[in-house]
C-alpha cells in the first residue's frame, strides 16, 4: 500500500439510493473521513445530493471526479456492470477504491479488478459491510467460543414474494437485468449470505447449483439452490426462491452440540440451542449500516487498523455465485 492518508476525502461515483442513508452520511461521520466530491450522470440529482449532504464539488463525468486533486479515495456505487471499468480508472489515477456488491458482474470482472490494484499497490476494498456489524461479530463470537461443537453444516432459506416487472428488459429495473447486473436478484441478496458466511466459516472451495425461472416476470433467474463445501470441511446448502408467497430469511449453523440461527438481513435475534436449553441475543444495526466498515477501511487508510473486507474476499463470493449459476446461463 501506498503511504497512508492523513484523512481520507471521498468522492463519490453514483450517489443513489443507497449513499442516500447506508453508506453517504457514514462517509462524512467516520473519523478521518470526509465526502470531498460527488458524481451522477445526471449534473442537476449530482448538485442536489452536494447541497443536501454538504458536499462541496459535484459532477456529471466520472472521469472528472476521479482526476479531481481534492479526491483522494474512490467510492463506487453504480450497478455492478461499470464496477470494473471505474475501478481500474481509479486505480491508474493512484487512489484508493470501495466498491458496492456485488464486487463485479462474475468472478473473471473481479479478479481483473484485483490485478489492476495489486500492480498499482492500490487497496480495494467492497461494501459487505456485515462483516463489521456488531450482530455478525457476535454470531462468530458463540461460533469461536466452541459451544457447537464440530461444526457439520449450515443451511440458508431465504425466500420473498415476486416483485412486478414489466417484460420489457430495457425498462426492467437493473437488479434482474443480467447485462447490468449480472444475473438476478440472487446476485444482489444471496451476495450478503455467501460473503458472511465466508467470514464466519471459512471459504468455500467447492460449490454447484440448480438455477430456474419459475414465475416469468422477467428473464433472469428467480430460484436458485446450491450446494457447497467449505475449506474447513463444513458442508451448506442453500435456496433463494424471489416468487413466493411471504418474505422469511434464516441461516442454521449445526455443529455436534448446538445450533445457532440468525437471518442475513433485518436484526431479529440471534439463537443458540444446546442440551443447557435457549439463548437469544437481539443486536440492533445502525441506521446508517455501513458506518462500521467504513470506519475499519477509513482506519487502514490511515495506518489505524485493517479492513475485514477487501477485493480478495469479496471476489471469492463471486465466485461461489458463478458456480451456482452457471448452468442457468450456458443453456
Amino acid at each position: 500500500m501506498k503511504p497512508y492518508l492523513k484523512e481520507v476525502r471521498w468522492g463519490i461515483i453514483g450517489c443513489g439510493d443507497v449513499t442516500e442513508v447506508k453508506s453517504g452520511p457514514a462517509l462524512q461521520q467516520a473519523e478521518g473521513s470526509k465526502i470531498a466530491a460527488v458524481m451522477r450522470r445526471n449534473g442537476e440529482l449530482a448538485k442536489d445530493y452536494a447541497m443536501r449532504h454538504q458536499v462541496e464539488n459535484w459532477y456529471d463525468n466520472a472521469d472528472a471526479l476521479i482526476n479531481d486533486p481534492q479526491v483522494n479515495a474512490i467510492y463506487i456505487a453504480t450497478p455492478p456492470n461499470v464496477h470494473n471499468e471505474y475501478t481500474i480508472k481509479a486505480a491508474k489515477a493512484g487512489k484508493p477504491i470501495y466498491v458496492e456488491k456485488p464486487m463485479a458482474r462474475n468472478t473473471k470482472e473481479c479478479l481483473e479488478m484485483i490485478e489492476i490494484c495489486e500492480q498499482g499497490n492500490i487497496p480495494l476494498f467492497v461494501a459487505y459491510y456485515r462483516r463489521a456489524l456488531p450482530r455478525f461479530r457476535k454470531v462468530k463470537e458463540i461460533i469461536e467460543s466452541g459451544v457447537l461443537g464440530e461444526l457439520r453444516f449450515v443451511q440458508t432459506t431465504h425466500f420473498q414474494k415476486a416483485k412486478s416487472v414489466v417484460q420489457n428488459p430495457k425498462e426492467q429495473p437493473w437488479r434482474v437485468n443480467p447485462e447490468i447486473a449480472g444475473g438476478g436478484l440472487f446476485l444482489d441478496l444471496a451476495s450478503h449470505t455467501l460473503d458472511i458466511l465466508d467470514y464466519l466459516l471459512g471459504p468455500i472451495k467447492e460449490a454447484k447449483g440448480l438455477a430456474s425461472n419459475q414465475n416469468g416476470t422477467y428473464h433472469a433467474e428467480d430460484i436458485v439452490t446450491g450446494t457447497y463445501l467449505f475449506e474447513s470441511g463444513i458442508h451448506g446448502t442453500g435456496t433463494w426462491c424471489f416468487s413466493a408467497f411471504d418474505h422469511f430469511d434464516k441461516n442454521e449453523i449445526i455443529g455436534s452440540k448446538g445450533k445457532l440461527s440468525f437471518a442475513t438481513f433485518g436484526d431479529g435475534p440471534i439463537a443458540l440451542l444446546t442440551e443447557q436449553g435457549q439463548e437469544q441475543w437481539t443486536i440492533e444495526n445502525p441506521r446508517h449500516i455501513q458506518k462500521y466498515l467504513i470506519q475499519e477501511i477509513v482506519d487502514e487508510l490511515t495506518g489505524k487498523g485493517i479492513s475485514s473486507s477487501t477485493g480478495k474476499t469479496a471476489a471469492r463470493t463471486n465466485w461461489v455465485m458463478d458456480q451456482l449459476i452457471a448452468d442457468y446461463y450456458q443453456k
